[in-house]
């Protein structure tokens, strides 16, 4: 087999996912991650139609069930915390929800023996030759590989290094974001809270760890000069923007000084006409990213890990074919998964004062209407809109939905 060698820089969910599936078909992963380790804690991530299917034939289903939020009622509150409407039950956790960090972690349990990890560094440069791909790393170490694959999320340095700057294919949808973990204070029992003001939506989540709790910050406003690795300056921006509105915001701004899983970040989309140019490919968030407001990111990522790794193998190294296959495979379901946050985001968290009154009578009618079924079944329909091949024996399973 050619292209053996294969270098995926991230650590989250793609890469560990991708590394996987490389492992089994005889490749050898290397993952390079410029966390000093893995990073704890983070929001839920879903799973639905064929993204179950491959934790499945990853046999990591059981062990990913038994981590799951089980996270039911979601109740829409006012600023006294008293009963405004409520959202369906699986509405925002899919088939499957479990916390990102111990998804992380347990992808990272399935590797660990037949991937090289490298923490605390990163690729700084790229070059391509007749040989392969000789990759610089910042901490000073320069070594070839056959292949490189960027699965480092939606500020890709792998794809800034082979397609270009990130603004060329990162598109802004109007809002920041910003999850942390905190203390299960209001003794939530795998059930969520939200409220709303103009522009702006707050939640916390209690699932898992009957301790603890996640906060969720969502603002509509004009794109922000922030440095992306500066925690400090990206929690005084939340505090200018939440914390006069009330309800439970100078509690959960208290408990954010001290949370030790802050995260802060637009929310974006990024399309590209093409994820792969000569030896260097893109996945998950840095291919496709589809923003949180979809739900579908991490599903994405898993089933695309499973995709690009078979056409590789099926190929017997081939990348210029595999990449082609691979492209072919995903567009589709990309498209159609991106487009669920496409026109979304402003009944989520509505910018104008019509919008939000019509948004609050929507979620006080919806248990009552149909809607409440669809809104349920469309994300399921989308997620089994892609064919999953059993690249062992080059037969096609599963479903495929119009």
């Amino acid at each position: 087999m050619q292209n053996r060698t294969i270098l995926i820089s991230g650590a989250s969910i793609a890469g560990p996912a991708l590394a996987f599936w490389l492992h089994r078909y005889g490749f050898q992963p290397t993952i390079v991650e410029r966390a000093p380790a893995l990073r704890p804690g983070g929001y839920a991530v879903d799973f639905r139609g064929a993204s179950v299917r491959v934790l499945e034939r990853m046999g990591l289903l059981p062990e990913v069930r038994r981590k799951q939020t089980r996270i039911g009622a979601i109740t829409i509150v006012d600023r006294n915390n008293k009963k405004v409407a409520s959202m369906p039950d699986g509405f925002t956790s899919g088939e499957l929800e479990i916390l990102r960090g111990d998804l992380a972690s347990i992808f990272y349990e399935a590797t660990r023996e037949s991937t090289e990890y490298i923490f605390d560094d990163s690729i700084a440069a790229i070059e391509e030759t007749e040989a392969g791909v000789d990759v610089q790393f910042e901490r000073g170490a320069r070594r070839r590989f056959d292949l490189v694959v960027g699965a480092d999320g939606l500020h890709s340095k792998v794809r800034s290094a082979v397609f270009g700057d990130e603004n060329r294919f990162a598109r802004y949808l109007g809002y920041y974001v910003s999850i942390f973990t905190i203390p299960n204070y209001l003794h939530l029992d795998h059930a969520g809270l939200y409220y709303g003001t103009l522009g702006k939506k707050v939640g916390i989540f209690s699932g898992g760890d009957p301790e603890e709790a996640k906060a969720s910050f969502f603002f509509s406003t004009d794109p922000l000069d922030y440095a992306r690795r500066d925690p400090a300056q990206q929690k005084q921006i939340l505090r200018k923007y939440f914390q006069q509105e009330g309800w439970e915001l100078s509690r959960l701004l208290e408990y954010m000084e001290s949370a030790p899983d802050f995260y802060f970040d637009s929310v974006s989309q990024v399309k590209m006409d093409r994820w792969s140019a000569g030896r260097s490919v893109l996945l998950g968030d840095a291919a496709w990213c589809a923003s949180p407001l979809s739900g579908m990111g991490t599903g994405m990522a898993v089933v695309g890990a499973y995709v690009l790794a078979g056409e590789l193998a099926e190929a017997d190294g081939n990348h210029e074919l595999a990449f082609e296959k691979y492209e072919s495979a995903m567009r589709g379901f990309v498209e159609k998964c991106q487009g669920i946050a496409d026109g979304g985001t402003d009944w989520f968290v509505p910018r104008t004062h019509f919008r939000l009154w019509l948004s609050t009578q929507m979620w006080k009618i919806l248990p009552y209407t149909p809607w409440k079924n669809m809104m349920l079944e469309v994300p399921l329909k989308i997620a089994n809109s892609i064919h999953l091949r059993d690249y062992r024996v080059g037969q096609e399973v599963g479903v495929t939905v119009g």
